[in-house]
């Protein structure tokens, strides 16, 4: 018997089946069950949309022919579900935040459902910190939503917003369940990325910043949280070993805009405009949100670089 308080909890709890293997159970949850697109999907895990698309269609057949029964778990078997679940809710989040297509930054309907989700499940796992970490993370990232877009829908990074815009509400919010979560004395992969998210709102020193990223990099050590990790040591004052640290990530992250966009910062940072302007190409060509290429054509235009049209 289940206590699950809400239809589309359950289903992320049904649907996050251990007889598929981890990355097809959850993408296989996020298109059914989160709604996204194959393409959106593909992107939160570093894939082709073709790969991803052949992932989605062997985990089908493996339902079918192994006869997986899909139904929602009884209460004893939820913990084992819910790291899946936090993973599902958070690249719900994720797609909401930055969308991969479209002309808004922004898909407000997303992240408003990610973060409803979170919370009901705080509710039924009170005793989970990570639920309380990804929740705390969420509404520290959305507080910011306002200041992300300028008037004319280009991207605002978060060194050139207007903290004003910043949801106050949202923020203290975020870091009371913050500090729920760590009462625990159980830190995990959200409650770090929360506590990095609660550093940028309370202005803390960025070199204490990159220090939990240090941390962070211990318990994931993704190419993903890598490279968040090199963007955070260069703007702590080192940025040469920032760039050093990205350069390392090419062979791992090369499809990824973020990497290109990040390096091509960095080089423009250290003055070396040809070099940026190549790596402001590169990450154009991998870049459909509108608001994200307006952004980066004008940085682009500023190394003295000619502009990309898709």
């Amino acid at each position: 018997m289940s206590t699950i308080p809400d239809e589309r909890l359950a289903l992320l709890f049904t649907c996050c089946h251990p007889a598929l293997a981890v990355d097809a159970r959850i993408a296989l949850t996020l298109r059914e069950v989160g709604g996204l697109e194959t393409r959106e999907i593909a992107r939160g895990f570093l894939v082709g949309e073709a790969t991803l698309a052949q992932r989605l269609v062997r985990a089908k057949r493996r339902v079918r022919e192994a006869g997986i029964p899909f139904r929602v778990p009884p209460d004893d078997l939820l913990p084992d579900r819910v790291p899946d679940v936090l993973r599902v809710i958070y690249l719900v989040f994720n797609e909401g935040y930055a969308a991969s297509g479209g002309d808004a930054l922004v898909r407000a309907d997303l992240c408003a459902e990610a973060i409803r989700l979170a919370k009901l499940l705080c509710v039924l796992m009170p005793d989970e910190p990570e639920a309380f970490g990804l929740l705390a993370l969420l509404l520290l990232q959305d507080s910011r939503r306002e200041a992300r877009v300028g008037p004319d829908g280009e991207l605002v990074l978060l060194a050139d917003q207007d903290r004003a815009l910043w949801d106050r509400r949202a923020i203290d919010e975020g870091l009371r369940v913050l500090r729920r979560a760590e009462a625990h004395g159980r830190p995990g992969r959200y409650q770090l990325q929360a506590s990095i998210a609660a550093g940028h709102a309370e202005g803390t020193d960025p070199r204490t910043i990159a220090a939990v990223y240090d941390a962070l990099v211990e318990i994931d050590p993704s190419p993903v949280v890598r490279l968040n990790r090199a963007v955070a040591i260069a703007l702590a004052g080192d940025v040469a070993r920032g760039l050093g640290l990205l350069d390392g990530l090419e062979e791992e992250l090369d499809g990824y805009a973020y990497l290109h966009a990040a390096r091509a910062d960095l080089l423009r940072r250290l003055e070396r405009d040809d070099e940026a302007a190549a790596s402001y190409r590169a990450a154009l060509a991998l870049t459909d949100n509108a608001a994200e290429r307006r952004f980066l054509e004008r940085r682009l235009r500023e190394v003295g670089g000619p502009e990309v049209r898709a």
